[in-house]
């Protein structure tokens, strides 16, 4: 097995989601006493978010690409970073990097592909929602990416930063981000749900409306232990 590099704590609860996610896959595969060799480097999540916020796209690859290099050094044979936010800049750190990189986006929507998706929707962070990075990907393969509208985008930020990111799940919140996938089935007939930030599964744990919601951290994991156990 190779060695995985998380770059993670962007947020801590998602990491030990990884965490948890690969060693399960793992044991699921080659039984209970398996255990993949992995290397975590919990930055700081304030940080990555200053330096999205203030757009210092520059700045934000070098302390991504010091982050992989130190998973390197600590033995890792190939690196991910643990967050959707941080892929703004995943082309950039991917060149950047001594290991190959495993991008969230690019595994997401290969998972859209194979469902015969045409038309998701995207929950995550202001950040995420507000760029086209998920959209550039996926309008490659012929999909179109929908964001929420500029509200439901804000209140969708506001309780991933002052709730889900710290491990506070809150029925009401659950039923409010539920409401606004009801509302974009019906507006924007979108066919699936992105959960396009790493926390979001926490609360959203299970598809509604007769839609795939896709989970992106799950969907990552699974590439990581593929890419791990490939030998």
């Amino acid at each position: 097995m190779k060695t995985i590099g998380i770059v993670g704590g962007l947020g801590p609860e998602s990491t030990v989601e990884y965490y948890k996610g690969i060693i399960k896959t793992i044991q699921d595969t080659y039984g209970n006493l398996a255990y993949p060799e992995i290397v975590v480097y919990s930055a700081d999540v304030n940080r990555l978010l200053e330096l999205v916020e203030a757009e210092e796209w520059k700045k934000l690859v070098e302390w991504l690409v010091a982050r992989v290099r130190s998973v390197h050094r600590a033995g890792a044979d190939f690196a991910v970073i643990g967050a959707n936010t941080a892929h703004i800049v995943f082309d950039e750190v991917e060149s950047c990097s001594p290991i190959p990189m495993l991008s969230i986006i690019h595994e997401t929507c290969r998972r859209a592909q194979s469902l015969g998706l045409k038309k998701p929707g995207l929950m995550g962070t202001l950040f995420t929602m507000k760029s086209d990075f998920f959209q550039k990907s996926f309008y490659k393969k012929g999909i179109t990416v929908v964001a929420p509208d500029e509200g439901d985008q804000a209140y969708i930020h506001d309780k991933l930063m002052s709730e889900i990111e710290l491990g506070i799940i809150k029925d009401s919140t659950r039923e409010g981000l539920l409401s606004i996938v009801k509302k974009m089935i019906e507006q924007e007939s979108i066919d699936s749900m992105i959960l396009g930030c790493t926390e979001l599964p926490l609360i959203l744990d299970k598809e509604e409306f007769g839609i795939p919601f896709l989970n992106t951290t799950a969907i990552h994991v699974g590439s990581i232990v593929e890419y791990c156990l490939n030998e």
